[in-house]
């Protein structure tokens, strides 16, 4: 991301500040004066252990909005997802996590399955958060909206070609499809909200003629699929919208080269609506500062820090109202998918077995 944009982000802190000590917190819902003037509750609310799979300097801005709104200093971990949930399992009942956030509503289900999460009821986040973006028992929230979209070569390609997941089995699309590996939970999710449209036996059908039409065996991540539709390697691929934008935006020119050969399309659009996937977060089964941690996680749902999301990463807010980057607003109106990530979260394991039989490596 370039220095304007970090910038850019690192002043909507001081908003998010101001938003919050007058709206979030108002009502005895946060850190108030009584808790300053209580050492104990005062040292007790003092830190929150966040366990993180996000990888997003920009992200530091909400953490330091959530620290001067507060009082309460955020204590950051990074790794990967399945890293931290297997620390976090380790660590037992001595975990200090408050907190674990992380992407993919795949990564999301299977800590919730491994026990790290607590529900938790919270007025603030059943507002906010949309229904089919949370667990309906409180084990965790979606925090920002990633689409899963078509690129295409605009030199091959007409928008009008395009139109399902489901269409890119077709002929016309013979060895022009790229994607990631199965192992990657993106493609994971995406063939696990398939199959609580369609069912298991027409999902598997569809996997085997994707795998027909493949470019070439998936390799790499959503960049490497978009770079290799700009080269010719195939002419349509499945990656998350936010990776086109960084191209669009980046400060290299060869990376504005590739965005400029290639185009956005959503698809579903007469159908379920494109699907859409989450970075989420819960609060850790045996969170030390529980208190803090419910506060945290109404914090990042607040309008300000949720703008903080969209301009940070270019992902799309849950909540409502909330201003997109306008490389993001360019892009367009869609309709999303509204499986519940619940739901295609808990199908990624059914979903994995199914892409392995289909040979989608």
């Amino acid at each position: 991301m370039d220095k304007l944009t970090r910038r850019g982000v690192l002043g909507l802190g001081a908003a998010a500040t101001a938003y919050l000590a007058h709206e979030l917190y108002r009502g005895g819902s946060g850190w108030d004066e009584a808790d300053a003037a209580n050492p104990q509750i005062a040292q007790a609310n003092r830190v929150l252990n966040l366990y993180s799979a996000r990888h997003y300097d920009t992200d530091k801005a909400l953490y330091t909005g959530f620290t001067q709104a507060t009082g309460i200093r955020v204590n950051v971990i990074e790794a990967e997802a399945d890293a931290l949930i297997e620390r976090i399992r380790n660590e037992g009942a001595n975990s200090p996590a408050d907190v674990l956030m992380t992407v993919d509503a795949g990564r999301l289900w299977r800590a919730q399955e491994q026990g790290v999460f607590q529900p938790i009821q919270s007025a603030v986040l059943n507002r906010a958060v949309p229904a089919n973006l949370r667990d309906p028992q409180g084990n965790w929230y979606g925090l920002s909206r990633r689409a899963r979209v078509l690129i295409y070569n605009k030199a091959r390609v007409k928008p009008s070609q395009l139109s399902t997941y489901e269409a890119l089995v077709n002929p016309q699309w013979r060895k022009q499809v790229l994607t990631r590996s199965s192992s990657n939970v993106y493609s994971q999710s995406l063939t696990g909200a398939l199959i609580a449209i369609h069912g298991v036996p027409k999902v598997e059908s569809w996997a085997k003629g994707l795998v027909a039409n493949f470019a070439r065996s998936p390799q790499g991540g959503d960049t490497d699929q978009i770079r290799a539709v700009a080269a010719g390697i195939g002419s349509v691929a499945i990656a998350n919208h936010y990776y086109l934008v960084r191209l669009m935006e980046s400060s290299k020119s060869e990376d504005r080269d590739v965005a400029a050969k290639v185009g956005l399309f959503f698809p579903n659009q007469k159908a379920q609506g494109t699907h859409v996937n989450i970075c989420g977060a819960g609060v850790a089964k045996g969170a030390p500062n529980r208190a803090a941690a419910i506060r945290f996680l109404e914090y990042l749902v607040s309008p300000k820090a949720q703008a903080m999301f969209a301009q940070g990463n270019f992902e799309f807010p849950v909540v409502r109202g909330v201003p997109l980057y306008p490389a993001v607003a360019k892009l367009g109106n869609f309709k999303a998918e509204t499986v519940s990530a619940a739901v295609f979260g808990r199908n990624n394991p059914e979903a994995l077995r199914l892409m392995d039989r289909a040979g989608w490596r």
